[in-house]
């Protein structure tokens, strides 16, 4: 990872989301309620689902829950990840450097100011863990399944959702629902074309059903690879996922699902506002551009390419290479039975390992400015004398689970009870591998597996974790318009870090031999759902959750085990897991021709866990050490979202809302000896004002779409005296769609849709800082601090796409 620069330089856990409305659209006016059965056993969607953002208001055992359908995450191209999709919503950010939000390094989530990391996310109810670069108990939900196979996303609001199987969610839920095997046989072929070389392909076959019991499955595979935007190299992924039901009688069934996915991304160089400023938005490592390591290594002595010269800082914007790599087996088997027309039990067993490491070219091994090989008193590493080093991360994981539930329906009453358990094993290191000195061989492949190469081990940390959750609940339906639900969880969680090691000479002695335990017996959650009137309703919800203690590798976030054994000695004692108590209210109207929302939120965020590094103004980790990681209090969040979605008539849609969100740290906060006026300011990332509008039309076989966000001005240090300044972001789409088309004889298959799509993003062509903090927030921006961070990513230019898809 690039170094930390001239500051100190703090990382946070998360802040604070609520239960909130993340939107509504008019659904069609032909469409009935359906049932709650239904809506736990959806049909296949087909085309005429035209809904496109949909809010079920149905009384449902979780509270307030929005549905992001599957029609308008098919607007998007191909590939998109469907967390891009939900930022259309009120109080979503999300952002990331390339136009499908797949770079994993740069995804950014942010949901009324809680960060991805405080919000739980599942895969169909199995865990998948905190969606984060350096994830440690589950798996990016891309890599979990393609973008193609989601049918839905069911978001569920708050710091409720006490059924979730999840340690994080402080902030909300996010479960994403896999695409059923369809009834009859066919499949989809779909290809895009993009800008810089995009190609994106997407295959899947579906059985139909294969004998009278209802056997069906389906298998796909996608294949995504595009270059850069700016600098050189490419990102690529590819998927395979399957699924298989076995439907039981009239209500039952077992399913199973699998995916593998791999992939070998070239990451954007982390940049500074400095740069930016100075310099444009254009600058990135070397690797895949020509004379890209001598380049390098004469960077690293100080000897720059025309141009650098003018740029603050050269030596960090002249890196050879950073990539990510990672491969997963994931999966589960599900069965999901009617005991009784009154008592359903479900219950998943899963597995999932991961493999995979993380590079970059580091070019400070020699404290020598100018020497071709350093002298053996100048050499930090004390390997070959080379001034560059690959520094690769190398995390594992392996987790095996199961959930398990209960649901009877009584009278007005709908009881749930549910237990979940997982052991997770967690393995993480940092290697320093030995490149060649310029002139005496090629540089190291960073997606090769370095078999043969001189190392040296730089830290090292196994963590083994064991999490079990319980809930019960209540929805007391006392009138068809009005129910009440009441419900808790309980929590026990358990690590346990050991068998550190690591670079005495360099590095003081890891935390080993400790465990951290998170417990909380009672976390309660009380909501209130009244439909006053038709088409009005009223909500209500008030919810407590709390985050596990977070894990990672030494140095790497704001985990309390991820220190020394001394920093860990020095802070046991104040210690305390982070929680979130959220109140939260709305009113929704749904109309024929309007839909309105407006929902208010106040979160109380508690024990806020804060990462504080020592030596800032080194410029690798062998000189950036984490000093601790400490209690440093509260954020109190308020905020309010409004929405307004026009439909005049048939296929005209116009939807609007607005974002607004005060929240400010409890307290100032004491770092290395100094106090920094950080109580009453904007937490760090997160806008106050975000506004967005759609405007949608659809007239036969044709349908349109413009979609614009404006993102308000973002702090950039603690302190608040640096922000990130606002920028709208606009994209554009069309697709005409063709409906029964024969392919030769009678009896030959039939195309049963043919799409052709067009898509524009980043219409207006702005040049704005997607992704911030990856590296760290500054306390303040005295002399140029934060100005000289480099830890923001640049978003993407204007680029086009244009997809055929084709389904039988």
């Amino acid at each position: 990872m690039p170094p930390y620069r001239r500051a100190i330089i703090v990382t946070l856990s998360g802040l604070a989301l609520t239960t909130a409305t993340f939107g509504n659209a008019a659904p069609a006016r032909s469409k009935q309620k359906r049932t709650a059965q239904q809506l736990s056993h959806p049909r296949d969607v087909t085309a005429h689902d035209d809904e496109t953002i949909a809010v079920n208001t149905h009384h449902k055992a979780r509270g307030n829950q929005t549905t992001l359908s599957r029609h308008i995450l098919e607007q998007q191209v191909a590939g998109t990840n469907p967390l891009k999709t939900l930022a259309q919503t009120p109080g979503v950010q999300f952002q990331s450097d390339d136009p499908q939000g797949i770079d994993t390094y740069s995804v950014q989530l942010f949901v009324h100011g809680f960060v991805q990391n405080e919000i739980g996310m599942t895969l169909e109810g199995i865990p998948l863990g905190e969606p984060t670069f350096r994830n440690y108990n589950g798996l990016n939900p891309i890599q979990a399944i393609s973008a193609e196979n989601v049918e839905r996303l069911d978001v569920t609001q708050g710091a409720g959702a006490e059924s979730s199987a999840s340690t994080n969610n402080l902030g909300g839920s996010i479960n994403y629902v896999i695409s059923r095997p369809h009834d009859r046989t066919g499949g989809t072929i779909a290809q895009t074309f993009g800008s810089n070389a995009l190609y994106h392909s997407f295959f899947r076959f579906d059985s139909g059903r294969l004998n009278p019991t209802g056997t069906r499955f389906f298998v796909s595979y996608m294949r995504n690879q595009t270059g850069k935007w700016k600098g050189g190299g490419d990102q690529f992924m590819q998927q395979v996922n399957a699924r298989i039901v076995q439907p039981i009688r009239s209500s039952s069934e077992i399913s199973a699902y699998f995916n593998w996915d791999a992939l070998n991304m070239v990451n954007y160089q982390d940049y500074t506002p400095n740069w930016l400023q100075n310099n444009g938005p254009n600058l990135d490592n070397f690797y895949g551009l020509p004379n890209a390591w001598a380049n390098a290594y004469n960077a690293s002595r100080g000897i720059f390419p025309a141009g650098y010269s003018s740029i603050s800082d050269p030596k960090d914007i002249s890196y050879y290479d950073s990539t990510a790599s990672s491969a997963d087996l994931f999966g589960g088997i599900t069965a999901d039975l009617a005991l009784t027309d009154k008592l359903r039990w479900k219950t998943t067993f899963y597995g999932h390992q991961e493999t995979g490491h993380g590079t970059y070219a580091n070019p400070y091994a020699c404290k020598d400015a100018t020497a071709l090989r350093c002298p053996q008193s100048a050499d930090t590493l004390l390997l070959n004398g080379g001034r560059i080093f690959e520094q690769v991360r190398r995390p594992y994981i392996e987790r095996f689970g199961a959930t398990s539930s209960l649901e009877y329906t009584t009278g007005h009453h709908v009881f749930a009870t549910g237990l979940w358990y997982e052991n997770n094993q967690y393995d993480t290191r940092a290697l320093a591998y030995q490149q060649p000195v310029l002139g005496e061989g090629s540089p190291l492949d960073p997606f090769g597996n370095f078999a043969g190469v001189p190392y040296r081990t730089l830290w090292h940390q196994r963590y083994n974790t064991n999490t079990f959750t319980a809930y019960v609940q209540d929805t007391y339906h006392i009138l068809p318009t009005l129910s009440l639900h009441a419900g808790f969880k309980s929590l026990l969680n358990t690590t346990r870090v050991g068998d550190a090691s690591n670079w005495a000479l360099r590095f003081p002695t890891q935390t080993s031999g400790e465990s951290l335990t998170t417990a909380r017996a009672f976390l309660p959650h009380i909501s209130a759902d009244w439909n006053f009137l038709p088409q009005h309703e009223l909500f209500a919800d008030i919810s407590e959750n709390v985050h596990a203690y977070p894990q990672s590798g030494y140095n790497s976030s704001n985990a309390p085990l991820a220190v020394s054994q001394t920093a860990y000695d020095s802070i046991r004692n104040t210690l305390r897991p982070e929680t979130a108590w959220t109140f939260a209210g709305g009113y929704r109207y749904n109309g024929s021709w309007a839909q309105a929302s407006l929902y208010g939120y106040h979160t109380n965020f508690k024990n806020r866990l804060q990462q504080i590094l020592a030596n800032p103004t080194g410029g690798s980790l062998l000189t950036n050490t984490t000093a601790t990681v400490q209690n440093v209090g509260g954020v109190t969040m308020n905020g309010v979202d409004a929405g307004l979605t026009l439909s005049p008539y048939r296929g005209l849609s116009f939807f609007n809302s607005f974002s607004y969100n005060h929240s400010v740290y409890d307290q100032d906060i004491r770092s290395s000896g100094t106090l920094y006026q950080t109580k009453g300011k904007q937490v760090v990332g997160y806008p106050q004002f975000m506004y967005k509008t759609r405007l949608s039309y659809s007239w036969k076989n044709i349908e349109t779409f413009i979609d614009a966000q404006y993102y308000g001005s973002r702090s950039y240090d603690y302190v608040g005296d640096f922000k990130i300044s606002p920028y709208w972001m606009s994209d554009l789409g069309a697709s005409y769609t063709l409906h029964d088309i024969a392919l030769g004889s009678p009896r030959a298959p039939h195309i049963q849709r043919l799409v052709f799509s067009f898509n524009i993003y980043n219409l207006a062509n702005t040049v704005y800082v997607s992704t911030m903090g990856q590296n760290g927030f500054t306390m303040d921006n005295q002399d140029g601090a934060a100005f000289n961070n480099q830890s923001i990513l640049i978003g993407a230019p204007r680029q086009f796409f244009g997809s055929v898809r084709a389904e039988f």
